[in-house]
């Protein structure tokens, strides 16, 4: 019996994605060879709009490919990027934040990346003046990144990312559409922090918009954290569904 669920399990989710085609892309930053994911719909929005995933601290999991595959239901061509490297990649937490640690101190590595990134997006078929960037947690914070960068894109959207920045840096006037979604109890952003970005979205002049989630702590997306608030990162059903169709509103106003 329990081979027969898992069967059926297994069937129903090739048939509901039949649609969509997943396939690795092997690019290079120099030496470092990166491997990210693409899928493609079947059927494609006129304007062929291409959506970037910044995966969260552990690179590409399964939530990552979840959205991918629920943005290509809607015609989008989207592609995860990779982060760190296909031999680089980390095996538990303690090793996913020195791994994201090091490209928030390092920004202009970041930064890199995700223009390879970006330019894989382009070649998979997406317009290259219909894009949007969206991230989760250390994704947000490149999502954030590729604003502060004035990246060729639409806009950004980042999902309980960072918004913390280095302070020496020079405010640019930022041209992409920022939209912030945010858990209103996230331990790991504090209220001077969020207020710096905050006015620095004035200074840069931007249009941008922040959406807090009630009882939502870090990582409110996400089904693998469990559901409790104490721990500081918890799921949220309820901030995940209105911040998903928050990104939808997005979408079809920029692109």
């Amino acid at each position: 019996m329990k081979n027969k669920i898992t069967y059926l399990f297994v069937f129903t989710m090739i048939v509901s994605h039949s649609f969509a085609q997943p396939t690795a892309v092997e690019y290079n930053d120099g030496n470092q060879v990166l491997s990210g994911l693409s899928i493609k719909p079947a059927k494609q929005l006129k304007n062929k709009p291409g959506v970037l995933i910044l995966p969260a601290w552990m690179g590409i999991q399964n939530h990552e490919k979840e959205v991918a595959y629920k943005l290509a239901e809607l015609g989008y061509q989207s592609f995860i990027a990779d982060i760190y490297g296909i031999d680089k990649r980390p095996l538990n937490y303690n090793e996913a934040g020195k791994k994201a640690g090091y490209f928030k101190k390092n920004i202009k590595e970041y930064e890199s990346r995700i223009q390879l990134a970006l330019d894989q997006l382009i070649k998979q078929g997406a317009n290259p003046d219909e894009i949007v960037v969206i991230g989760y947690c250390f994704g947000g914070t490149g999502a954030v990144e590729a604003a502060r960068t004035n990246k060729n894109v639409k806009g950004i959207v980042s999902f309980h990312g960072g918004l913390g920045r280095d302070e020496t840096r020079t405010i640019d006037l930022i041209s992409p559409k920022v939209l912030i979604l945010h858990g209103a109890d996230d331990p790991y952003e504090s209220k001077e922090e969020i207020e710096k970005f905050q006015n620095e979205m004035r200074t840069a002049k931007a249009d941008w918009q922040m959406v807090y989630y009630a009882n939502a702590v870090h990582a409110f997306t996400d089904k693998s954290v469990g559901n409790d608030n104490s721990k500081g990162a918890a799921y949220n059903e309820k901030a995940d569904e209105r911040s998903w169709q928050a990104l939808l509103d997005f979408l079809k106003e920029v692109l």
